[in-house]
């Protein structure tokens, strides 16, 4: 006789289901000692693949020996539900490509039907996982959309504020332009091998005829928003003669722009020698805002140790400190702003006859308008690897736009220290992998410009600026039925002077939601009790990416909040593969669907 698994397998889910078995568990161990696990939220995206089921059966198995081992466990599972992973399979559905077709939709209708969506895949994945065999309090999970999640979480950003470690900046951040929000480097990109034309340009030197600096981009589109020329103070530059001018880079970098050897070296000195050298800009006469620059470093040569390299390009660094991290870094040692004027679809705006081109998709038109004024040295093509929007796969641009942060450097030490206090299995991805990662955390940008997440709870006055952080449904003048956005934009109030409180339209970075969960799960601060009794959980269990994922947000969160690690132990699993050694993954497709294995093989496979 044959083995059947799917049939053997549905009768024993009958008998449990008609027994009563998980219950009767849970109620034979209720006076036991508490075992608090902590369910890491699969993301509600619908039909679950083999690694998401291998993670599940992970966390039944350890559920299992803790109540054989007499442990009254807690076992309430949990589902992520906002983000833009919901976002973007909603526009797949309805054809839309950016947030002027979401506009034209219906702000209400798109998120309404985000909302469908995620309670739909809850019920999918609730039921998959119960196939699976997995005991748990299925019929009351936590869910991120939820309001009293929602305002837990309002709650910890309040907390946040009151610590003095919830702050507005401008920073250069990733931005995808077709999703029109910022992203988050850790988690939110992923790189793609991209085969582009990087450029040589020569600025002209103030004071000199046909004198220039010659510098080397992969980004022509930032070209109108150079503020300085980075140089390496310690590495040798030269100034030679070739073809009747005069041209300064890197020596190192002679004989790959010059291979000819059709040049006179003039002078040899140290990139430090150069600082405060002023140039031409080379789009200066074009664009107002140039012309209108005072800061006493604008337009010169600048240091930098770290991020000029001798061995590439031509030595010489064009540096737009609105466009890149890097150039951002050096420009505020300079006091150079982040000047960027790319709306939030990529386009250039207010730079002249520029205004109008698309980021990254027109750098040829910059090409070419450099070489009509004479100014194109070279054109080279590249193979480098390029950060791309993890769910839409548009190359990013970098942007100078305010968010909001949470201040977690500040908790480094504090954090490391804690680390040390936990039980990782195995013992090496605490030690090193987690460590080395707290050792290069940098603060937390935790605002998007999304439509379905959390409500970033801050409002201001139109009219004098003063904002307020919202902590609890209890400080608004009304509340709305559900606390997302449009819902949640329509609660105003009046400012004593006279201007209108508003809520600034952002939502929190969605790994705010899943920091939360040691709280928000419980509905603290609401109910305090269950927090009392169960914080810090004894044990999650998740794979090795949320290193970077969530056992930092819950880290950082938790530290900042209680002042130590939410969490006594880690038990941190690999990647199911497919059978060239890769990831399994739903944007790969790469995977049997969990059905199809089930009715073959069954659950115990």
């Amino acid at each position: 006789m044959d083995y059947e698994p799917q049939k053997i397998e549905e009768k024993i889910l009958r008998i449990w289901k008609r027994e009563g078995a998980h219950k009767k568990r849970k109620a034979k161990n209720r006076r036991g000692k508490k075992f608090f696990y902590m369910d890491g939220p699969p993301y509600a995206n619908g039909d679950p693949h083999p690694g998401t089921a291998w993670n599940r059966v992970h966390k039944d198995m350890v559920r299992r020996f803790y109540w054989m081992n007499g442990y009254d466990v807690w076992d309430q599972p949990g589902f992520d539900c906002h983000g833009l992973p919901i976002e973007t399979t909603v526009e797949k559905k309805f054809g839309l490509k950016n947030k002027e077709d979401i506009k034209r939709f219906g702000e209400e209708r798109f998120i309404r039907e985000c909302r469908k969506l995620a309670e739909h895949n809850v019920k999918v994945m609730s039921k998959m996982f119960e196939r699976l065999g997995e005991w748990a309090t299925w019929e009351n999970p936590y869910l991120t959309l939820n309001n009293d999640y929602i305002e837990s979480v309002w709650w910890a950003l309040k907390e946040a504020w009151k610590k003095k470690l919830l702050y507005k900046g401008k920073r250069v951040l990733h931005w995808c332009p077709r999703c029109s929000t910022a992203l988050a480097q850790n988690y939110e990109i992923v790189y793609k091998k991209l085969r582009e034309e990087s450029i040589y340009v020569k600025f002209p030197l103030k004071g000199k005829d046909n004198e220039y600096l010659v510098i080397w981009t992969t980004t022509p589109w930032t070209i109108p928003y150079n503020l300085a020329v980075m140089a390496h103070p310690e590495e040798d530059y030269v100034r030679v003669r070739t073809n009747g001018e005069v041209w300064i880079l890197a020596k190192e970098r002679l004989d790959h722009l010059l291979p000819k050897k059709n040049y006179e070296i003039l002078e040899e000195f140290k990139g430090k020698e150069m600082e405060g050298l002023a140039y031409w800009h080379p789009f200066i006469t074009e664009i107002q805002k140039l012309q209108e620059m005072k800061e006493e470093w604008a337009f010169k040569v600048v240091l930098s140790e770290e991020y000029v390299d001798v061995k590439t390009g031509s030595g010489l660094v064009h540096s737009a400190p609105g466009c890149g991290p890097e150039d951002f870094e050096v420009g505020q040692r300079y006091g150079l702003p982040p000047f960027n004027t790319v709306d939030e679809y990529g386009v250039l705006r207010d730079v002249g006859p520029l205004s109008g081109l698309v980021a990254r998709k027109d750098d040829w038109r910059i090409i070419e308008l450099l070489e009509k004024k004479g100014l194109l040295v070279k054109k080279e093509e590249i193979e480098h690897d390029y950060p791309v929007c993890e769910r839409c796969k548009t190359p990013v641009i970098f942007r100078a736009t305010d968010q909001w942060f949470l201040g977690v450097t500040k908790l480094k030490e504090k954090m490391l220290r804690e680390n040390k206090k936990v039980k990782w299995v195995p013992e090496w991805a605490g030690e090193r992998r987690f460590a080395n990662w707290l050792e290069s955390i940098k603060d937390w940008c935790i605002t998007r410009q999304r439509y379905w997440g959390i409500p970033f709870p801050v409002w201001t006055c139109d009219k004098c600026g003063k904002f307020v952080v919202i902590g609890s449904t209890k400080e608004l003048k009304k509340k709305p039925k559900d606390l997302h956005k449009p819902h949640i934009d329509r609660v105003t109030w009046k400012c004593e002077c006279g201007g209108t409180f508003r809520r600034n339209p952002d939502v929190v970075d969605v790994w705010i939601d899943s920091a939360c969960v040691p709280f928000a799960s419980l509905s603290y601060p609401k109910k305090k009790e269950p927090f009392k009794r169960l914080y810090p959980a004894d044990l999650i269990i998740e794979s090795h990416d949320q290193i970077r994922g969530w056992f930092y947000s819950l880290m950082a969160m938790n530290t900042m909040l209680f002042g130590k690690c939410p969490y006594k132990a880690v038990y941190m699993h690999g990647y199911m593969l497919d059978e060239k050694g890769e990831e399994m993954s739903k944007r790969k497709g790469n995977y049997v669907p969990v059905p199809e294995i089930l009715k073959k093989f069954g659950a115990d496979v």
